[in-house]
């Protein structure tokens, strides 16, 4: 381990390759393996780079995940708020263990399978609105934001038509860069949009999530408070669009500059459980890594992480340890990489990673095919990344193809 905080917490990313993460992770994950770096919050970071270091400390839990997800990279940032206790981010141990409990049965492999057929007919319809569009569209407003966006909604029990209210907050509330004020107000506006809701599915039950959400938990004689169920439905929502959506995006950026990889896609449908994953190891959107304190004295090796210092897993880095993934610089649709970290890793897994996985399967098999001459409409050098949130992606894609 190596105390180094003159170097700074690596966010820019090489210019030549957008979709490789910080420079600064191969250096640290190659000639320091373990250093502490100052972040942008204004607190020193022990950053875990190499693969297995990552995994390690992500199923650590002496550490606590109660400033997740990413809270280094915001300046200035209030590292002493206090957690709610309906974040499931946010808590630990027994609170998080029971609130985790309540949602697991929503996203298990039998119900999420449920909803392929469903997720099936959303894609192909807005495949066919694309098709009788006239001239280039905008790839994330017209596909990539939508499809996720209504999977949410109709799961949550969230009306679709205030899609844009919330897709809009919840741009703002994954900002690094946003101004205090708006990020506090855009927070109390979502927070009585969900309070809203909630207490109308509290008043009549529906065939929804949330609605069978509160009724679980009152079955087992610990009913969720509104403010509960209003941070459970917030980070539902949220987290069930934002990350989906810019894989979308990002990963048909990627595969269209990687043709040979794409035509082995479309030639093969059957390869798209594997190239979803690896195209999750090789974007990890999750771009900044994760956030977490040291509770108690850890030993490593011959060094010691102190009861309140600070560490990031840095995901992007272990999804790009070549001891884990060989040539991990490339993308290889054959390859078995399921064991990426792009979803994290122990107790605080991702709770729908089993969604987004559908969702991104049946894109793969559908939107390639039926639209095989795909291409940009613009030159790729005028393609804006958002280097500015939590989520790596693009802040629009557009394309055209042979009519």
């Amino acid at each position: 381990m190596t105390d180094t905080t003159e170097m700074s917490f690596p966010v820019a990313r090489p210019t030549g390759c957008p979709f490789d993460p910080a420079t600064g992770y191969t250096t640290l994950r190659e000639t320091e393996g373990l250093a502490k770096v100052s972040t942008p919050a204004g607190v020193d970071a022990w950053v875990f780079s190499r693969y297995d270091d990552v995994r390690s400390v992500l199923a650590d839990r002496r550490l606590s995940s109660r400033l997740a997800p990413s809270t280094h990279v915001v300046p200035e940032a209030d590292l002493e708020r206090q957690v709610d206790s309906g974040s499931v981010l946010q808590n630990d141990g027994d609170r998080h263990a029971h609130l985790r409990r309540l949602l697991t049965s929503e996203f298990t492999v039998k119900r999420v399978q449920a909803l392929r057929p469903r997720i099936q007919e959303l894609i192909e319809d807005h495949i066919d609105a694309m098709l009788a569009s006239e001239g280039p569209v905008d790839l994330v407003q017209a596909f990539a934001l939508p499809i996720p966006s209504l999977v949410i909604c109709e799961l949550l029990g969230v009306p679709y038509a205030d899609r844009a209210e919330f897709q809009e907050r919840s741009a703002v509330l994954v900002s690094v860069d946003r101004p205090e004020e708006e990020v506090l107000r855009v927070s109390d506006e979502i927070n009585q949009y969900m309070a809203g809701l909630v207490l109308a599915k509290t008043a009549q039950r529906d065939d929804d999530l949330l609605s069978r959400l509160i009724t679980r938990a009152e079955d087992q004689g610990n009913p969720l408070t509104v403010p509960e169920l209003v941070s459970i439905g917030i980070t539902l929502l949220i987290a069930g669009h934002e990350t989906t959506a810019n894989m979308i995006g990002l990963s048909t950026l990627a595969l269209l500059r990687n043709p040979d990889q794409l035509d082995e896609l479309r030639a093969n449908p059957e390869l798209a459980p594997t190239a979803v994953e690896e195209m999750l190891r090789y974007l990890t959107v999750i771009q900044f890594g994760l956030f977490r304190q040291v509770m108690e004295d850890i030993p490593i090796g011959d060094e010691t992480l102190k009861a309140g210092e600070y560490l990031v897993a840095a995901l992007s880095a272990g999804n790009r340890d070549a001891v884990a993934f060989p040539d991990p610089d490339q993308i290889d649709l054959s390859r078995k990489a399921s064991a990426h970290l792009a979803f994290g890793f122990g107790p605080h897994q991702c709770l729908g990673q089993q969604l987004a996985r559908i969702e991104l399967q049946e894109v793969y098999t559908r939107l390639y095919r039926r639209i095989p001459s795909l291409r940009l409409a613009v030159p790729f050098e005028e393609i804006k990344f958002k280097d500015n949130t939590l989520v790596y992606g693009v802040t629009a894609l557009p394309v055209t193809w042979d009519r």
